[in-house]
Formats: structure tokens, C-alpha cells, sequence
């Protein structure tokens, strides 16, 4: 955003700041949000590579279109075990998980 338009914004009473003081999270929340938004991530880009389509891949893991999805949109309903055990089936190693956690 431009300086000039913020400062205009700001002295209208808007308040600019990230989604950690919107939400008033702890620093041990938005780690936990962030690792989660990155295994939803790999998860799309790894079922993309695999050239599957969210039902294919819904069908692979037992699951409907709709919750593979959510998985991939980081949706607050899913589990971690769910996406852990998802990457597992499109074939990540420990050591992919471990990399995309500390990434």
C-alpha cells in the first residue's frame, strides 16, 4: 500500500498490523498456524506433481473432494494427523515432513 494512502487511512481511525495482532495470538499459536499452512501447502503442490485431481486423491486416501479441499486451504477442521497421514500416501518421507515443518 502507498504511504500517502495508509497515513490518509490511519488518520481516519484505521489500524494496520498482520494477522497475529488481528487474532491476538501467541507466538506458540501463529508457529502452530504457520506449520499447518505449510503442510497444507505441500500437500496441494505434492498432489499436483502426482498430476491427481482432489477426487482422485479423495478416493486414494478414503476421503470426499470436499475435505481434501479444506485440507489444502489450511481449514481450522483438520486435523494435523489428517495431513501428516495424507502426505505419507502421496509418498513424503519423515525427513520431507521434518523439512516442510522447519521450512
Amino acid at each position: 500500500m502507498r504511504k500517502k494512502k495508509k497515513e490518509a487511512l490511519e488518520k481516519k481511525g484505521w489500524k494496520f498490523g498482520n494477522a497475529e495482532d488481528f487474532l491476538d495470538l501467541t507466538p506458540e499459536e501463529a508457529l502452530y498456524v504457520e506449520m499447518k499452512f505449510r503442510l497444507s501447502e505441500s500437500l496441494r503442490k505434492r498432489r499436483q506433481r502426482r498430476k491427481l485431481t482432489q477426487t482422485d486423491f479423495a478416493k486414494l486416501i478414503k476421503s470426499s473432494q470436499s475435505r481434501v479441499a479444506k485440507m489444502e486451504t489450511g481449514d481450522p477442521s483438520v486435523s494435523l494427523d489428517l495431513l501428516i497421514r495424507s502426505l505419507l500416501a502421496l509418498g513424503a518421507s519423515e525427513k520431507d515432513l521434518a523439512k516442510v515443518i522447519t521450512s
